[in-house]
């Protein structure tokens, strides 16, 4: 049986037997049947709730006379985003927010998790960072396709029609690597951060650890800016229109 937390534990003594069966109508055989969801998801299940209770108790105080601290917290997040949106994709990027929103939130909630004793972060996980990474290159490329219909392959043509047999290969391995450096660069800093946090609490439980704990925050707040900021940019590349 493999290492689980509390609420891995609870997750799989509720519900273990039917995910087996739904793997398994897959065709995909569980490494531990008895216990076939992973801490990472079980992270990843526990912030999706938190973030659902949050998000429900923001939207029935919601208030034009009288806004409460959360709603200026939730305002303030949208605003940064929404300036940001404009200056890189321009002004009609007003309907890309509410996706870059939820992709922030999850990603950070997600990093700093880990600091809260009995739970781990689950973007420290390679397969966590890829699946945002992925979500966030259909996304841009849903986009794209909405924004330009079939005329979005142009821009895997290059600029003169001649050169499309060289810049068709290049483009693609292009936009595949964003990929890949979507999910490194996420999964490396918060390993790192998770592994380096961890060592001082065991060796100096008490006062040493605290620097590394901001550092932890620090390091978790600047990686879901730079995920998010790259997302955009991405998005302004896949909506922007031809001169």
């Amino acid at each position: 049986m493999p290492e689980q937390l509390w609420f891995t534990a609870l997750l799989n003594r509720l519900f273990a037997s039917p995910v087996t069966a739904f793997l398994r109508s897959l065709h995909i055989e569980p490494r531990h049947p008895a216990a076939p969801i992973a801490n990472s998801f079980a992270m990843e299940i526990l912030v999706f709730l938190f973030l659902l209770v949050l998000f429900l108790m923001v939207r029935s105080r919601l208030s034009v006379d009288c806004p409460g601290a959360l709603q200026h917290m939730f305002e303030g997040v949208e605003g940064f985003i929404q300036n940001q949106s404009n200056e890189i994709i321009g002004h009609h990027s007003e309907s890309y927010t509410p996706f870059l929103a939820a992709l922030l939130f999850f990603i950070l909630f997600c990093n700093l998790i880990g600091l809260v004793p009995s739970f781990e972060s689950p973007t420290a996980v390679a397969v966590v960072p890829l699946g945002c990474a992925l979500c966030a290159f259909i996304y841009y490329q849903a986009q794209g396709f909405k924004h330009a219909g079939i005329g979005y392959l142009k821009h895997f043509a290059g600029p003169f029609w001649w050169l499309a047999w060289l810049m068709l290969p290049i483009e693609i391995i292009s936009h595949l690597a964003r990929v890949l450096s979507l999910t490194v660069r996420l999964y490396a800093n918060m390993y790192a951060g998770d592994m380096v946090t961890l060592v001082f609490i065991s060796l100096v439980p008490l006062v040493l650890p605290i620097p590394f704990l901001g550092l932890h925050i620090f390091v978790s707040l600047l990686q879901t800016y730079i995920f998010v900021l790259l997302t955009t940019v991405y998005l302004q590349g896949a909506v922007a229109d031809e001169h």
